[in-house]
């Protein structure tokens, strides 16, 4: 893995749940033990020091954060508590609830799990929520952007394998012709060719097509299609090409300029943590010229700060 958290070692569960435990029990809550040791657990162990903690004191640990922390350290605390396997389902669940769709976490899961996370999402949002993720999403937005989430939602992506030098270019051609060369946007060939071939297959077509058009496929993108869709078409591209590189952007941007964007800040960071933040940094690093050490530490502060930069795990110099 290429994550900044890992496994503790040597861990113990009774032991971490009772030092929890004081720091939050009677006047005052001691906030650097519960990041400290909340940041450096995998999280596995923090379920295993849930349970711990229900079993020594008969009490709930995320309860206990919520009435002891607030603000964005409350919901950093929160967040890494999830199970890994519901961290997704849940913010899906809590983008497309109440009124109006918050369409940039339903374009930033589905673009960037891969199909067997996919497959897992919409069982594990069968088994908590007793609904089905495509009809709950289906029921939420519109057009060919719905058509684009559809499409993702069915996890059918190719496997890797043997690419077919011919199939390239073959879809080289039609997404050229559906775009640059129409007038108006054939969007149905982007969906089918960019939400069900191959990742390698993918690569090779996008390197196809700038060689048949004289553009990256992300620049007619740009120009052919608008608003939701083409949001999620640029996601899905960005994460066939790299997924580190994706999400090196997504933190960038939600630090860059006025305000931060917190709830995909935490998002991130959480979701990423033990999976390929090393490598989100590097490519932040190199892309934007900045570390993500630096952006954090200018970007927010007070004990959110501390746990984001305890996350992040060091500087890229």
């Amino acid at each position: 893995t290429r994550g900044t958290v890992t496994a503790f070692s040597p861990f113990d569960a009774r032991a971490d749940a009772e030092a929890l435990r004081k720091a939050m029990k009677g006047m005052g809550t001691d906030e650097e033990t519960v990041m400290k040791i909340l940041t450096s657990r995998s999280n596995a162990q923090r379920q295993e020091i849930a349970a711990a903690f229900k079993t020594l004191f008969g009490r709930d640990l995320v309860d206990d954060l919520k009435s002891e922390l607030t603000g964005k350290f409350e919901t950093l605390m929160v967040s890494l508590m999830r199970p890994t396997y519901i961290f997704d389902a849940h913010a899906l669940k809590h983008a497309i609830k109440g009124a109006g769709t918050n369409e940039k976490v339903l374009t930033e899961i589905l673009a960037s799990r891969t199909p067997a996370e996919v497959r897992n999402i919409k069982q594990v949002y069968l088994r908590e929520y007793e609904a089905n993720l495509e009809d709950k999403i289906t029921g939420e937005t519109s057009g060919y952007f719905q058509r684009l989430l559809v499409v993702l939602l069915q996890a059918n992506r190719d496997p890797d394998g043997r690419i077919d030098e011919g199939l390239v270019e073959q879809d080289a051609q039609v997404l050229f012709r559906a775009g640059e060369l129409k007038w108006g946007t054939d969007e149905e060939k982007f969906i089918t060719i960019l939400g069900t071939r191959s990742v390698s297959h993918l690569r090779r077509v996008f390197d196809k097509y700038m060689t048949i058009s004289g553009f990256q496929i992300e620049e007619t993108i740009d120009r052919e299609t608008s608003g939701d869709l083409e949001k999620l078409l640029l996601a899905v591209v960005k994460c066939i090409r790299s997924v580190p590189a994706y999400f090196a952007e997504t933190l960038y941007y939600s630090m860059k300029g006025a305000g931060t964007d917190d709830d995909t800040l935490i998002r991130v960071m959480v979701s990423r943590s033990e999976i390929d933040l090393l490598d989100i940094r590097k490519e932040l690093r190199k892309n934007f010229a900045k570390s993500l050490h630096q952006m954090i530490q200018k970007d927010t502060s007070g004990d959110y700060r501390k746990a984001l930069l305890l996350l992040c795990g060091g500087d890229d110099e």
